[in-house]
């Protein structure tokens, strides 16, 4: 399906550079269908996908079910979890809290939750996974009655009472880690004073115009629902069968997991960065910094939030998976361009499949060269 012509002016030639862009966002479309049309046909891909170049949508669509029971059909406007792609978002919030005044990257977690254990770890080690923490999901499993919710706040009690072994002392290495993004919810939720999915609805989702995007979690509950009862639903495949997946008690933990978006969404997200609508540029820069040494065997890094391609030129991304989803945001900033899939079903395709579609030349290439042959 090809996506209208969004919000663009052009000095000269618009209307030609107008039928130009159609002409390629045809041509990528009907590509981008035939790959995952291919791969949804082979039962390898059940989702929803958006492309876009230049703030603009080139190509969006949905394969498959929302429901394999009731065989309920997937749309574009069909809210996915994010799994550890709601990473991202946390670390949107903390840079939003850094530029009110808040909150500095190097201040100890301390500060804001003074009874935490290790006294040395900093906001910063956190973003950058980076602060050798034990993973709270053990933690939990092995001290916590998985027939109840867990909150940040009962996180934060499992290791104030236990006291689990560090990996290692902050900064001294690199261990990606959802208790970073837990601690994280929590600090969020210290200073604001707000549950961590009110304050991003109020500063992320809404000015965005992610209307259709929320966090999901157990508060209120004493026992843990049967199945998530909102969004789509996620399904391992098991003997050729699609189970529905059940909840979970660590849904009740935000920060590492929890957003349910859709890829529409997730591509005004992808807007309202660009544009400074969230964060200021210089601030956005920053999660696009590599937080540990650059190594030459290291294949990416990762700043705040986001992973950093190492071998491609200003590329970041964040994949996820949990409980049935499995989901995909790549952004190639130097040629301006945006792939994101959502997927609700563990059997799927090699991730190579996407980073070839976002090597391939670029619509800018494309019209660039016929727009500088025009007469000015």
């Amino acid at each position: 399906m090809i996506a209208p012509w969004g919000k663009a002016s052009f000095v000269a030639n618009e209307s030609l550079y107008y039928n130009i862009h159609n002409l390629y966002a045809e041509k990528k479309s009907k590509e981008l269908d035939s790959i995952f049309g291919k791969y949804h046909k082979a039962g390898a891909f059940n989702g929803t996908v958006i492309y876009g170049e230049h703030g603009l949508e080139v190509f969006k669509q949905s394969y498959g079910y929302a429901d394999f029971g009731d065989k309920t059909l997937l749309s574009t406007s069909s809210s996915f979890q994010l799994a550890s792609v709601s990473k991202m978002f946390t670390a949107t919030a903390i840079m939003i809290l850094m530029e009110r005044g808040k909150l500095n990257y190097d201040d100890n977690l301390t500060r804001f939750i003074p009874e935490f254990p290790n006294k040395k770890v900093t906001i910063r080690n956190l973003l950058n996974h980076r602060s050798g923490l034990a993973n709270y999901i053990y933690l939990a499993d092995e001290h916590w009655d998985i027939e109840k919710p867990i909150t940040n706040e009962d996180v934060v009690d499992l290791f104030v009472k236990n006291k689990p072994q560090d990996y290692f002392q902050p900064d001294k290495g690199f261990q990606y880690s959802n208790t970073n993004y837990a601690l994280l919810g929590s600090v969020i939720e210290r200073i604001t004073g707000q549950p961590f999915n009110i304050f991003v609805k109020e500063n992320i989702f809404k000015p965005a115009g992610m209307n259709n995007s929320f966090i999901y979690n157990l508060e209120g509950d004493t026992v843990v629902p049967h199945y998530v009862p909102v969004g789509v639903s996620g399904y391992q495949t098991r003997s050729g069968r699609y189970v529905k997946m059940q909840d979970n008690y660590l849904n009740g933990v935000m920060g590492d997991k929890g957003v349910y978006s859709t890829v529409e969404d997730l591509f005004r997200f992808n807007q309202a960065l660009d544009n400074g609508i969230l964060i200021n540029p210089n601030t956005l820069a920053d999660a696009f910094t590599p937080g540990s040494p650059v190594s030459k065997s290291r294949k990416d890094n990762y700043g705040f939030g986001w992973r950093i391609r190492s071998d491609m030129d200003s590329t970041v991304y964040h994949f996820g998976w949990w409980k049935g989803f499995r989901t995909y945001f790549i952004r190639d900033m130097k040629n301006e361009r945006a792939l994101i899939v959502l997927t609700n079903t563990t059997k799927g395709f090699s991730n190579e499949l996407l980073w070839d579609i976002i090597r391939k030349d670029t619509e800018s290439e494309d019209i660039l060269s016929v727009y500088q042959s025009l007469p000015k």
